[in-house]
C-alpha cells in the first residue's frame, strides 16, 4: 500500500470524520487504501466503509475485512449507491438511506504518476493516455485524442481554464502546428511540441500544469467534483461530515463554494424566509494545510488543503 500511495493528512482527515465509531462511512477514492485502513481502524465491530476507485489497479489494496466493500465505480455515482435496495440489505442500521461521513482525496494517486504506461507524467516516454481507468474507458477520449483532434481554440480553453496557464494560446497554436506534421502520440513527443513555450529553470513545473490541464479535461474531472459534491450533500445525514482534500485551486475553490452556498458556483441561495439554502457549515474556516515534516516526507503533499464541512 505504501509504494501504490503515501496517504496525505491522514490522522487530520480521519479524525475529523468519524463522528460514529458505529456509523457507515463512505471513502469515496479508495486508490492505495490508506485512508481506508485508518478508518477500519477506528471504527467499531459494527461500523462500515464503502470506498469507490473507477481504477482497476485499486482492487490489489482491498482490505480483508468484513466492514468494507470497494465499488469499482466513479465517485460522481455515491448517491446512486447509497440509494440501492441491494445496500439496505446488506448494510444493517442503514438510517434511512444515509450515511455518517463522506471523504474524499482528490487528484492523481502516486501509482498512476509512477506507472509509465499510464500517460500521467511528463517523466516518462509513454502512450499518451492518461485515461483513470483504462480497462473499463476502452474507446474513450485519450489525451492524444485531445490533443491531436481538439481545435485550437478548444485547446486553448483547456489549458487556459484547467491549467490556469497564460500562454494557452501560445501552447494550442504550436501543438497545432507539430500534429500537422506527425500526430502526437506519446508524452516525449508532447513535449517537444511544446518545448519553446517552456520558461527558463521552471519546466517541470509547467509542465505540470499542461499535464493536469489534459487529465482534467479526458477524465471530465471538473464534473465528476460537481456531481459527487451533489450526491455527498443528499446522502449525508444531519451531523454527518464531509472531508475533501485538494490539490489545486481549481477543485479547491469548488469545494469551497459549495460547503458555503450549496453549488460550484458560490452563489448563495436564501428562502422567502431569508435562511441559506446551503446544505452544508463549515467546520474550518480556512483549510487545514500538511505541516513541514509531512512534506519533508511527501512532498505530493505541499499543495494539499483540507476542508472539513458538516450537514445542517
Amino acid at each position: 500500500m505504501s509504494e501504490y500511495h503515501k496517504p496525505v493528512l491522514l490522522e487530520k482527515s480521519v479524525q475529523a470524520l468519524i463522528t460514529d465509531p458505529s456509523g457507515i462511512y463512505v471513502d469515496a477514492t479508495f486508490g492505495g487504501g490508506g485512508h481506508a485502513r485508518h478508518i477500519l481502524e477506528q471504527l467499531a465491530p459494527e461500523g462500515r466503509l464503502i470506498a469507490f476507485d473507477r481504477d482497476a489497479d485499486a482492487r490489489a489494496n482491498v482490505p480483508e475485512d468484513e466492514r468494507f466493500t470497494l465499488i469499482h465505480n466513479n465517485f460522481r455515482f455515491v448517491h446512486h449507491y447509497v440509494l440501492l435496495d441491494a445496500w439496505q440489505q446488506a448494510i444493517r442500521d442503514f438510517r434511512e438511506h444515509t450515511v455518517d461521513g463522506i471523504l474524499a482525496d482528490l487528484g492523481v494517486s502516486s501509482h498512476q504518476f509512477d506507472t509509465a504506461g499510464r500517460g500521467f507524467s511528463f517523466r516518462f516516454d509513454a502512450p499518451l493516455d492518461m485515461r483513470m481507468n483504462a480497462a473499463r474507458d476502452e474507446g474513450a477520449r485519450t489525451a492524444a485524442t485531445v490533443v491531436n483532434t481538439g481545435t485550437q481554440e478548444e485547446l486553448r480553453r483547456i489549458f487556459s481554464l484547467y491549467g490556469e496557464l497564460q500562454e494557452a494560446d501560445r501552447l494550442a497554436r504550436l501543438l497545432v502546428a507539430a500534429r500537422d506534421k506527425e500526430p502526437i502520440t506519446t508524452t516525449t513527443a508532447l513535449n517537444a511540441a511544446i518545448a519553446p513555450a517552456l520558461p527558463p529553470f521552471a519546466e517541470h513545473k509547467y509542465l505540470a500544469k499542461v499535464y493536469q490541464a489534459l487529465r482534467i479535461e479526458v477524465n471530465a474531472e471538473m464534473r465528476s467534483l460537481e456531481k459527487f459534491l451533489e450526491g455527498a450533500a443528499a446522502s449525508l445525514r444531519r451531523g454527518g461530515r464531509l472531508v475533501v482534500i485538494t490539490y489545486h485551486s481549481l477543485e479547491d475553490r469548488m469545494v469551497k463554494n459549495f460547503i458555503k452556498a450549496g453549488n460550484v458556483d458560490g452563489m448563495i441561495e436564501k428562502d422567502m424566509y431569508g435562511r441559506s439554502q446551503a446544505p452544508f457549515t463549515a467546520v474550518n474556516r480556512k483549510p487545514i494545510l500538511p505541516e513541514e515534516e509531512e512534506i519533508a516526507a511527501n512532498t505530493r503533499a505541499r499543495s494539499a488543503k483540507l476542508r472539513i464541512a458538516e450537514k445542517v
